[in-house]
Protein backbone atom coordinates (compact mmCIF):
# COMPACT_ATOMS: atom_id res chain seq x y z
CA UNK A 1 0.00 0.00 0.00
CA UNK A 2 0.84 3.63 -0.34
CA UNK A 3 -0.41 6.77 0.11
CA UNK A 4 -0.47 10.26 -1.56
CA UNK A 5 -2.92 13.36 -1.44
CA UNK A 6 -5.80 14.72 -4.06
CA UNK A 7 -8.07 17.47 -4.81
CA UNK A 8 -11.78 17.24 -4.95
CA UNK A 9 -12.29 19.30 -8.31
CA UNK A 10 -15.94 18.62 -9.33
CA UNK A 11 -19.17 17.12 -7.85
CA UNK A 12 -21.74 15.93 -10.59
CA UNK A 13 -24.82 14.22 -9.38
CA UNK A 14 -24.21 11.75 -7.65
CA UNK A 15 -20.23 11.24 -7.97
CA UNK A 16 -17.57 13.36 -6.58
CA UNK A 17 -14.04 13.80 -9.06
CA UNK A 18 -10.58 13.84 -7.72
CA UNK A 19 -7.28 15.07 -9.27
CA UNK A 20 -4.24 13.14 -8.54
CA UNK A 21 -0.73 12.29 -9.33
CA UNK A 22 -0.10 8.89 -11.32
CA UNK A 23 2.35 8.10 -9.47
CA UNK A 24 0.30 7.73 -6.50
CA UNK A 25 -1.96 5.72 -8.04
CA UNK A 26 0.41 3.70 -10.38
CA UNK A 27 -0.03 -0.48 -9.62
CA UNK A 28 -2.96 -0.10 -7.03
CA UNK A 29 -5.34 -2.90 -6.79
CA UNK A 30 -7.79 -0.27 -4.72
CA UNK A 31 -8.19 3.22 -4.40
CA UNK A 32 -9.86 4.17 -0.90
CA UNK A 33 -10.03 7.83 -0.23
CA UNK A 34 -10.22 9.05 3.76
CA UNK A 35 -11.37 12.45 3.60
CA UNK A 36 -10.29 15.06 6.43
CA UNK A 37 -13.05 13.82 8.99
CA UNK A 38 -11.75 10.39 8.62
CA UNK A 39 -14.20 9.04 7.09
CA UNK A 40 -13.06 6.02 4.40
CA UNK A 41 -14.72 5.60 1.27
CA UNK A 42 -14.07 3.43 -2.14
CA UNK A 43 -12.98 5.00 -4.98
CA UNK A 44 -12.61 3.86 -8.65
CA UNK A 45 -9.80 4.80 -11.12
CA UNK A 46 -11.46 6.88 -14.35
CA UNK A 47 -7.71 7.26 -16.37
CA UNK A 48 -4.47 8.33 -15.67
CA UNK A 49 -1.60 9.78 -17.80
CA UNK A 50 1.93 9.00 -17.45
CA UNK A 51 3.08 11.91 -19.02
CA UNK A 52 1.87 14.81 -17.07
CA UNK A 53 1.60 12.72 -14.09
CA UNK A 54 -2.02 13.63 -13.49
CA UNK A 55 -4.86 11.10 -12.71
CA UNK A 56 -8.62 10.80 -12.12
CA UNK A 57 -10.92 9.22 -9.28
CA UNK A 58 -14.44 9.02 -9.04
CA UNK A 59 -16.39 8.60 -5.87
CA UNK A 60 -20.02 9.10 -4.23
CA UNK A 61 -20.46 12.66 -3.72
CA UNK A 62 -23.00 12.05 -0.71
CA UNK A 63 -19.63 12.30 1.56
CA UNK A 64 -18.49 15.43 -0.07
CA UNK A 65 -19.89 18.64 0.62
CA UNK A 66 -18.14 21.09 -1.77
CA UNK A 67 -15.22 21.22 -4.77
CA UNK A 68 -12.14 23.36 -4.76
CA UNK A 69 -12.52 26.51 -7.04
CA UNK A 70 -10.22 26.36 -9.98
CA UNK A 71 -7.90 29.26 -10.56
CA UNK A 72 -5.38 30.77 -13.21
CA UNK A 73 -2.12 29.62 -13.31
CA UNK A 74 -1.16 31.57 -16.20
CA UNK A 75 -1.47 34.66 -14.26
CA UNK A 76 0.30 33.91 -11.52
CA UNK A 77 3.39 36.15 -10.96
CA UNK A 78 7.28 35.02 -9.40
CA UNK A 79 6.80 36.68 -6.11
CA UNK A 80 3.42 35.52 -5.64
CA UNK A 81 2.32 34.08 -2.11
CA UNK A 82 1.07 29.91 -2.64
CA UNK A 83 -0.29 27.63 -0.02
CA UNK A 84 0.75 23.61 -0.48
CA UNK A 85 -2.10 21.49 1.07
CA UNK A 86 -1.46 17.82 1.54
CA UNK A 87 -0.08 14.74 3.52
CA UNK A 88 3.64 14.84 3.79
CA UNK A 89 5.12 11.42 5.28
CA UNK A 90 1.71 9.47 5.61
CA UNK A 91 -1.44 10.20 6.49
CA UNK A 92 -0.34 11.00 10.66
CA UNK A 93 0.52 14.20 9.35
CA UNK A 94 -2.49 14.88 6.76
CA UNK A 95 -4.05 18.37 6.21
CA UNK A 96 -0.48 19.98 6.30
CA UNK A 97 -0.50 23.29 5.24
CA UNK A 98 2.93 25.25 4.37
CA UNK A 99 3.61 28.39 2.70
CA UNK A 100 6.37 29.84 0.16
CA UNK A 101 5.98 32.11 -2.94
CA UNK A 102 6.30 31.38 -6.59
CA UNK A 103 10.06 30.74 -7.51
CA UNK A 104 9.62 30.50 -10.95
CA UNK A 105 7.09 29.43 -14.33
CA UNK A 106 7.16 27.53 -17.23
CA UNK A 107 9.82 25.76 -15.68
CA UNK A 108 10.96 22.40 -18.32
CA UNK A 109 12.40 20.07 -15.85
CA UNK A 110 13.27 16.85 -18.04
CA UNK A 111 12.04 13.15 -17.15
CA UNK A 112 13.02 9.94 -17.94
CA UNK A 113 10.36 7.17 -17.28
CA UNK A 114 11.90 4.16 -18.28
CA UNK A 115 15.64 5.07 -16.70
CA UNK A 116 17.76 4.96 -19.85
CA UNK A 117 19.16 8.00 -18.98
CA UNK A 118 17.16 9.95 -21.69
CA UNK A 119 14.64 11.93 -20.63
CA UNK A 120 11.09 10.85 -22.31
CA UNK A 121 9.49 14.28 -21.72
CA UNK A 122 10.09 17.26 -20.10
CA UNK A 123 7.36 18.69 -17.42
CA UNK A 124 6.21 22.17 -17.32
CA UNK A 125 5.27 23.18 -13.70
CA UNK A 126 5.64 25.93 -11.49
CA UNK A 127 8.40 26.13 -9.12
CA UNK A 128 7.85 27.15 -5.59
CA UNK A 129 9.81 26.93 -2.49
CA UNK A 130 6.81 26.00 -0.67
CA UNK A 131 7.96 22.61 1.46
CA UNK A 132 6.69 19.49 -0.71
CA UNK A 133 7.52 15.75 0.66
CA UNK A 134 7.07 13.06 -0.51
CA UNK A 135 3.17 12.02 0.70
CA UNK A 136 2.50 15.86 -0.58
CA UNK A 137 2.10 14.55 -4.40
CA UNK A 138 -1.65 14.93 -5.76
CA UNK A 139 -2.05 17.75 -3.47
CA UNK A 140 -3.29 21.32 -3.79
CA UNK A 141 -0.98 24.45 -4.75
CA UNK A 142 -3.27 27.43 -4.47
CA UNK A 143 -3.23 31.01 -3.82
CA UNK A 144 -4.38 33.18 -1.17
CA UNK A 145 -7.88 33.30 -2.61
CA UNK A 146 -7.90 30.05 -2.06
CA UNK A 147 -7.79 28.75 -5.64
CA UNK A 148 -6.43 25.86 -7.26
CA UNK A 149 -3.09 26.84 -9.42
CA UNK A 150 -1.39 23.74 -9.95
CA UNK A 151 -1.16 19.97 -8.83
CA UNK A 152 1.76 19.11 -6.79
CA UNK A 153 4.10 16.61 -7.63
CA UNK A 154 7.40 15.02 -5.53
CA UNK A 155 7.99 12.90 -8.45
CA UNK A 156 8.80 15.56 -11.18
CA UNK A 157 11.32 16.68 -8.34
CA UNK A 158 12.81 12.78 -8.28
CA UNK A 159 14.66 13.68 -5.24
CA UNK A 160 14.41 16.01 -1.68
CA UNK A 161 15.78 19.25 -2.44
CA UNK A 162 15.61 21.72 -0.16
CA UNK A 163 13.18 25.00 -1.30
CA UNK A 164 12.40 23.30 -4.59
CA UNK A 165 9.47 22.18 -5.22
CA UNK A 166 7.40 21.82 -8.69
CA UNK A 167 3.49 21.91 -9.32
CA UNK A 168 1.90 20.90 -12.54
CA UNK A 169 -0.64 24.33 -13.43
CA UNK A 170 -3.69 23.98 -13.43
CA UNK A 171 -4.48 25.74 -16.89
CA UNK A 172 -2.21 22.27 -18.26
CA UNK A 173 -4.11 20.28 -16.06
CA UNK A 174 -7.67 20.75 -17.26
CA UNK A 175 -6.99 19.56 -20.21
CA UNK A 176 -5.70 16.56 -19.43
CA UNK A 177 -8.31 15.69 -16.71
CA UNK A 178 -11.20 16.72 -18.75
CA UNK A 179 -10.12 14.04 -21.42
CA UNK A 180 -8.64 11.37 -18.74
CA UNK A 181 -13.22 11.86 -17.49
CA UNK A 182 -14.06 11.07 -20.93
CA UNK A 183 -11.99 8.69 -22.06
CA UNK A 184 -9.47 7.22 -19.43
CA UNK A 185 -6.74 8.02 -21.60
CA UNK A 186 -4.62 10.64 -23.37
CA UNK A 187 -3.91 10.99 -27.20
CA UNK A 188 -1.23 13.20 -28.18
CA UNK A 189 0.05 14.12 -31.77
CA UNK A 190 3.82 13.00 -31.18
CA UNK A 191 6.54 13.86 -33.05
CA UNK A 192 9.07 11.85 -31.44
CA UNK A 193 12.27 13.96 -30.47
CA UNK A 194 13.95 15.18 -27.53
CA UNK A 195 14.91 18.80 -27.91
CA UNK A 196 15.88 21.95 -25.77
CA UNK A 197 15.95 25.49 -25.81
CA UNK A 198 18.88 26.78 -27.80
CA UNK A 199 19.11 29.41 -24.50
CA UNK A 200 20.45 26.21 -22.67
CA UNK A 201 23.61 26.34 -24.30
CA UNK A 202 26.04 29.35 -24.53
CA UNK A 203 25.50 31.36 -27.62
CA UNK A 204 29.04 30.94 -28.35
CA UNK A 205 28.14 27.43 -29.54
CA UNK A 206 25.12 28.41 -31.90
CA UNK A 207 27.50 29.46 -34.47
CA UNK A 208 30.77 27.43 -33.78
CA UNK A 209 28.72 24.04 -33.56
CA UNK A 210 25.28 24.34 -34.81
CA UNK A 211 26.79 26.85 -37.55
CA UNK A 212 23.84 28.91 -37.27
CA UNK A 213 23.21 32.30 -38.93
CA UNK A 214 23.45 35.56 -36.83
CA UNK A 215 19.99 36.50 -37.69
CA UNK A 216 18.71 33.00 -36.09
CA UNK A 217 17.43 34.75 -32.31
CA UNK A 218 16.21 31.62 -30.83
CA UNK A 219 14.37 27.67 -31.91
CA UNK A 220 15.70 24.24 -30.50
CA UNK A 221 17.83 22.28 -31.17
CA UNK A 222 17.63 18.43 -31.06
CA UNK A 223 19.46 15.76 -29.27
CA UNK A 224 17.82 12.50 -30.23
CA UNK A 225 15.05 10.84 -32.53
CA UNK A 226 13.17 7.96 -32.05
CA UNK A 227 13.30 5.31 -34.83
CA UNK A 228 10.44 5.12 -36.94
CA UNK A 229 8.94 8.82 -35.74
CA UNK A 230 7.50 11.27 -37.47
CA UNK A 231 10.70 13.23 -37.36
CA UNK A 232 12.91 10.58 -38.65
CA UNK A 233 10.68 9.43 -41.31
CA UNK A 234 10.76 13.31 -42.44
CA UNK A 235 14.38 13.06 -42.54
CA UNK A 236 15.38 15.28 -39.30
CA UNK A 237 18.72 14.41 -37.34
CA UNK A 238 20.03 15.28 -33.98
CA UNK A 239 21.81 18.60 -33.95
CA UNK A 240 19.45 20.00 -36.62
CA UNK A 241 17.70 23.45 -35.09
CA UNK A 242 13.89 23.83 -35.25
CA UNK A 243 13.14 27.71 -34.86
CA UNK A 244 9.27 26.90 -37.16
CA UNK A 245 6.23 24.96 -36.72
CA UNK A 246 3.93 25.94 -39.60
CA UNK A 247 5.33 29.39 -39.94
CA UNK A 248 4.78 29.76 -36.09
CA UNK A 249 8.35 30.73 -33.67
CA UNK A 250 9.51 27.94 -31.77
CA UNK A 251 11.88 29.00 -28.53
CA UNK A 252 11.52 25.68 -26.26
CA UNK A 253 9.99 22.73 -25.64
CA UNK A 254 7.20 24.36 -24.20
CA UNK A 255 6.45 25.98 -27.05
CA UNK A 256 6.23 22.83 -29.34
CA UNK A 257 4.16 20.94 -26.62
CA UNK A 258 1.74 23.65 -26.86
CA UNK A 259 2.00 23.68 -30.39
CA UNK A 260 1.41 19.82 -30.66
CA UNK A 261 -1.62 19.97 -28.37
CA UNK A 262 -3.76 23.06 -28.93
CA UNK A 263 -3.01 23.35 -32.67
CA UNK A 264 -2.36 19.72 -34.03
CA UNK A 265 -4.14 16.53 -33.68
CA UNK A 266 -3.23 13.17 -35.35
CA UNK A 267 -2.62 12.54 -38.50
CA UNK A 268 -2.38 16.50 -39.09
CA UNK A 269 0.38 17.56 -41.39
CA UNK A 270 3.29 19.51 -39.66
CA UNK A 271 5.50 22.14 -41.53
CA UNK A 272 8.55 22.16 -39.47
CA UNK A 273 11.23 24.85 -40.25
CA UNK A 274 15.03 23.84 -39.28
CA UNK A 275 18.92 24.41 -40.10
CA UNK A 276 21.48 22.13 -40.54
CA UNK A 277 24.60 23.61 -40.66
CA UNK A 278 23.86 27.07 -41.44
CA UNK A 279 21.19 25.93 -43.97
CA UNK A 280 17.66 26.37 -43.77
CA UNK A 281 15.24 23.75 -44.55
CA UNK A 282 11.83 22.32 -44.51
CA UNK A 283 10.13 19.16 -44.07
CA UNK A 284 6.41 18.09 -43.78
CA UNK A 285 5.40 14.84 -41.64
CA UNK A 286 2.79 13.48 -40.56
CA UNK A 287 2.21 13.05 -36.78
CA UNK A 288 1.17 9.73 -35.50
CA UNK A 289 -0.37 9.15 -31.81
CA UNK A 290 1.26 8.56 -28.59
CA UNK A 291 -1.12 6.89 -26.18
CA UNK A 292 -1.02 6.45 -21.67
Amino acid sequence: GGSGSGVIYKIDGDKAYIVTNHHVIQGADALEIVLSDDTRVEATLLGSDLYTDLAVIEMDSQYVDFAIEIGNSDNVHVGEPVIAIGNPLGMYLSGSVTQGIVSGKQRAIPQDFNGDGIADWQAEVIQTDAAINPGNSGGALINMEGKLIGINSMKIAESAVEGIGFSIPVDDAVPIIEELEATGYVTRPFLGIEAYSLDDIPSSEWRSTLNLPRDVDGGIYIRSIEGLSPADTGGLEPYDVITHLDGQPIYNIIDLRKHLSSEQEVEDTLQITYYRDGEKLETTVELTSLEY
